[in-house]
């Protein structure tokens, strides 16, 4: 299980890097959809199946299809894709910078860490994303109703900038 967590982890940085060499949004989007895949493959192993599924189902259900939006806004003629030479040394800096990083932080105060959380089955009375999302329920009601009217809000300011060229804030003057 050790080996299935370390190369989720590895496909995290690396499209964790994909995603912030590439300079065109049109690519970027693969690199987001494995990131999120691949994060949620990283929260179920540690036990928390019920939070990954939300996080993977709201990340693919609203923030992906706001990004396309955004792509189909940005559109170029000729983006750069992976296979550039710009974009391949800063992926390159990026996954190199991440291993210095490790090296730099490895002494081993990490290894508990690695540790799933379905290996303690039988001492567990109730699965802890249950009861964190039953506790947000009970106790945080107020920063839901708060955390949607942001969410209102925010929609409503995308599509005001980008309603079109004869109204909204973003004009061809």
């Amino acid at each position: 299980m050790i080996y299935i967590m370390c190369s989720l982890l590895f496909g995290l940085v690396l499209g964790l890097a994909a995603v912030a060499s590439n300079p065109s949004p049109y690519f970027g989007a693969l690199g987001l959809v494995v990131v999120a895949g691949v994060g949620c493959g990283v929260l179920a192993s540690y036990g928390g199946s019920f939070l990954s599924l939300v996080l993977f189902l709201i990340y693919l259900g609203g923030m992906l299809v706001v990004f396309a939006y955004s792509a189909a806004l940005a559109a170029e003629p000729y983006p750069e894709s992976w296979g550039s030479l710009f974009v391949m040394i800063t992926g390159i800096l990026y996954v190199l910078s991440v291993g210095l990083g490790v090296l730099l932080f490895l002494g081993g105060w990490y290894e508990g860490s690695l540790l799933m959380g379905g290996e303690f089955g039988e001492m567990l009375m109730f699965r802890g994303d249950m009861a964190g999302v039953a506790f947000m329920y009970s106790k945080g009601g107020v920063m839901l109703v708060l955390g949607a009217w942001v969410l209102l809000l925010t929609l409503f300011v995308v599509l005001e900038l980008t309603r079109g060229l004869a109204r909204g804030a973003l004009r061809v003057m």
